[in-house]
């Protein structure tokens, strides 16, 4: 069975300015979301369900869900901020949406097979996507725990050149499953490496090879219903927080450590990038022009 690719786009894109899901980077057009298809589908990748909002449905449909028509089956799902388990209600005034947790929940009636699961805004490479498809199609049927992954990128292939960037440090066991992930929130690259400068008087020095996660998750469906068990007790305690958002990553570090779930860490050495704020779309748009001249991709993705 060929694995599915998730794709969370449903991100109001506040900081950006406007959709970025589907802003042009590549040279025929493409948005960032096009190369991971592309890469997902030559990878192995049988299926993309994308995670969207409703009122930007027709928007997203014609600039990006048409370009696969006959390339790979597509689907959609929708994040909704009242797509909550009874009895729970959106507080009022809340228009925050839940996080990456409640999104990928979104696709629980959709998705019957093992997925990947990424950010529609986040450039992940070629390799990223052909070691997460062979894990994927290597399962084994019956499971004694679930069996997740996580794609392990080279810190200093995540860096920033414009100023610190939040990454979680992976640690990871002699087995090469997941251990645990440290927060670090004001990273910036360094002559001879990195540094963690949350505390000015004492920074962390990074080497730069430290494995960091960037949202690229394999699962299984069984993930499905641990995110439904577990909801409502985080609704209990967060939900009436303004700002609070379900995260993926925790849902992954409670199944660790309650011996439900190993998470596979799949060290690659392809460079992630992303588009967070407008200064940031000329970097990648240089950066996918020389993948292009490289022969890494074709200047036309979808003809």
């Amino acid at each position: 069975m060929k694995p599915t690719l998730v794709v969370l786009a449903a991100g109001m894109g506040s900081r950006y300015g406007g959709l970025k899901q589907v802003d042009p980077v590549g040279p025929s057009g493409e948005a960032i979301l096009d190369y991971s298809v592309f890469d997902a589908v030559r990878a192995g990748f049988g299926k993309v369900v994308f995670i969207i909002r409703k009122d930007f449905e027709a928007e997203f449909k014609e600039k990006v869900g048409r370009k696969y028509e006959g390339v790979v089956d597509v689907d959609y799902c929708y994040q909704d901020i009242n797509d909550l388990p009874e009895p729970y209600k959106v507080p009022e005034g809340r228009t925050k949406p839940w996080g990456t947790a409640h999104a990928i929940r979104a696709a629980r009636n959709m998705v019957k097979e093992p997925f990947a699961a990424i950010n529609a805004d986040d450039f992940y490479g070629r390799d990223a996507f052909a070691r997460l498809a062979e894990f994927l199609q290597a399962l084994p049927e019956k499971p004694v725990v679930h069996p997740f992954a996580m794609v392990g990128y080279k810190l200093s292939l995540t860096l920033s050149e414009n100023g610190s960037v939040a990454r979680g440090i992976c640690s990871v066991n002699q087995a090469g499953m997941l251990a645990g992930v440290k927060e670090m929130t004001k990273i910036v690259r360094t002559d001879d490496g990195a540094e963690n400068r949350e505390d000015p008087a004492n920074p962390v020095k990074l080497s730069g090879d430290e494995r960091v996660s960037m949202n690229l998750w394999g699962f299984t469906p069984a993930l499905f219903a641990e995110l439904e068990a577990r909801f409502p007790a985080w609704l209990a305690e967060n939900g009436a927080k303004e700002k609070s958002e379900w995260y993926i990553p925790f849902v992954v570090d409670e199944l660790i450590h309650e011996g439900k779930a190993e998470c596979s860490v799949l060290a690659t050495d392809s460079r992630w990038f992303g588009v967070t704020y407008r200064e940031d779309k000329p970097f990648v748009t240089g950066e996918i022009a020389k993948l292009v001249a490289a022969g890494e991709y074709p200047a036309q993705l979808f003809k």
